[in-house]
């Protein structure tokens, strides 16, 4: 499954999802400007997940609709590369990797196989928007979708503290 998504620059407001068709098949609701918070919504208007940082942490909790704990998104040091994990509750650890300057990331399983890649879309002076593709059944595309804009979180944070 291909999804079209995008954060906002004043980290407010909702933010459609598209598919590949450039039809419109979900929302992203970034909840305030003041905090790091966000729900992905369905083609229905459903809530299916939600992310957000728990008090005084740099990792991203994500939860399904109704606010239980789906997984555990944190930042990994790396020397030339991006590295993330995300560690999903019953199913295990997926590592979401991209070389230094790249906008393209992988997501692996345990076993080496591709769940999901993304890529940055937008240019320099526009807000983050990513293009996510979605190879494996074991996870829903919407919840990636809360987890790579968490990794979005976590690199401006990681920015704004000057690390």
């Amino acid at each position: 499954m291909l999804l079209y998504f995008r954060d906002n620059f004043f980290n407010a407001g909702k933010t459609v999802i598209l598919n590949e068709d450039n039809v419109p098949v979900g929302e992203v609701d970034l909840r305030s400007a003041f905090g790091s918070a966000l729900d992905v919504f369905g083609p229905d208007g459903r809530q299916l997940y939600g992310g957000k940082f728990p008090m005084l942490s740099n990792k991203w909790i994500v939860m399904d609709g109704s606010g239980g704990e789906r997984g555990l998104l944190r930042y990994r040091m790396s020397f030339l590369s991006k590295r993330y994990e995300y560690e999903r509750y019953g199913y295990g650890v997926y590592e979401i990797t991209s070389p230094a300057f790249s906008r393209e990331y992988e997501v692996l399983d345990e076993k080496g196989t591709r769940a999901a890649s993304f890529e940055r879309v937008n240019s320099w002076y526009e807000s983050s928007a990513y293009r996510l593709t979605a190879y494996a059944a074991d996870i829903d595309p919407y919840e990636w979708v809360a987890v790579v804009l968490g990794m979005h979180e976590i690199e401006k944070r990681h920015r704004q503290s000057g690390g």
